[in-house]
């Protein structure tokens, strides 16, 4: 086996690097999937074995608050231990599917700072217990705030991260559209300048961040958040290519210097995305794409199956309906079509067969 092969499971610390140079070593990138409960975290799995991909999972603040439950009146308190119980979960099973995991939150910004740093509380107690972190990777996405404040804030939280083996994913330039309460509307302008990262900027948070500890930026090319009408969002992956030849150049690092992530790749023209991987593309984030996945055979599932959602038992000809209505089955279904559409994913990304879990 080669030795950058690693034990299945949720992987951390020097094993999240080891993903990550083998991803861009390989020439591909690894989905990381927007999960919600038990139902859409087992399906992002069973793709990665199925696919015998690696594979992200993560967790925005209000994907935590769902996983914890709507019944828990302290939205904050429910936003943490959702994350924390996901994680767990994640923990506890991944290895069984035989595949390496990295667990990521989603976009934190300005005023979700509070749920990353009670993240990490937790995050260093499970470390002090079992000698690794809780996640792989936090997001603190402050790109709506001047750079001065979104370079220094990644530094503070970066430097408390680093102590605990964690990677830090920041973002610079905006990426439109609206996910799960963070950002706006995307308004259909393709030249709108702020959805373009510019390579200077890039270059400060490298030289910032970079003696601190591990991390990766999101920076915006045109990716947008959502699918849109075609023709409405100019991706420009050039602008990753750029980024990585400054920093390259300016100080005499390797090839692709940075480990860049691509926002918003529902939707993406394929051969963008194929471009985007070779200038140091590690990590897409799939959303909107893996909820349409779920949600298109459950309801086919309900239409065609109409009457065990109105009666338990028809009042026609007494046939019982408890194997149609058995929520199982349905929410199987769902799982199912993310399962498909994942495959998908790891083609259009590279990384179908790639996994270097060991064993």
């Amino acid at each position: 086996m080669s030795e950058s092969r690693l034990k299945p499971g949720v992987v951390t610390g020097e094993a999240y690097k080891t993903l990550i140079n083998a991803a861009k070593s390989g020439g591909y990138a690894l989905p990381a999937v927007n999960v919600t409960g038990t139902n859409t975290i087992n399906a992002v799995m069973e793709a990665a074995a199925k696919a015998e991909s690696d594979i992200i999972i993560q967790l925005s603040n209000s994907g935590g608050q769902f996983y914890a439950g709507r019944g828990i009146a302290d939205g904050f308190k429910a936003k943490v231990l959702g994350s924390v119980a996901a994680a767990h979960h994640v923990h506890l099973l991944a290895e069984h599917y035989g595949i390496c995991v990295a667990m990521h939150t989603d976009h934190a910004n300005r005023a979700l700072i509070p749920w990353i740093e009670a993240l990490l509380d937790e995050g260093e107690k499970y470390y002090e217990q079992y000698g690794k972190p809780l996640y792989s990777s936090h997001m603190l996405d402050l790109s709506a705030d001047p750079i001065d404040f979104n370079l220094s804030e990644s530094a503070r939280i970066l430097e408390r991260m680093t102590k605990i083996d964690m990677s830090l994913e920041i973002e610079l330039g905006v990426t439109g559209g609206e996910e799960d309460g963070i950002g706006s509307d995307f308004e259909e302008a393709a030249d709108n300048s702020k959805l373009y990262t510019q390579p200077e900027d890039v270059l400060l948070a490298y030289e910032l961040l970079n003696p601190i500890g591990h991390f990766s930026v999101a920076a915006s090319f045109g990716n947008v958040h959502g699918v849109y009408k075609p023709g409405n969002v100019k991706l420009r992956p050039e602008i990753l290519k750029n980024s990585q030849a400054l920093v390259q150049r300016t100080h005499s690092t390797a090839d692709n210097p940075l480990h860049l992530v691509f926002h918003g790749g529902s939707g993406s023209e394929k051969t963008k995305i194929h471009e985007a991987v070779t200038y140091g593309v590690f990590k897409m984030n799939i959303d909107t794409d893996t909820q349409f996945a779920f949600s298109k055979p459950v309801g086919k599932f309900v239409k065609e199956n109409a009457r065990a959602f109105e009666f338990q038992i028809d009042p026609d000809d007494g046939t019982p309906y408890k194997k149609l209505y058995d929520p199982r089955g349905y929410l199987r279904v769902g799982e199912e079509g993310i399962v498909t559409r994942l495959q998908e994913a790891c083609e259009d990304l590279g990384s179908k067969g790639k996994s270097i879990a060991n064993g």
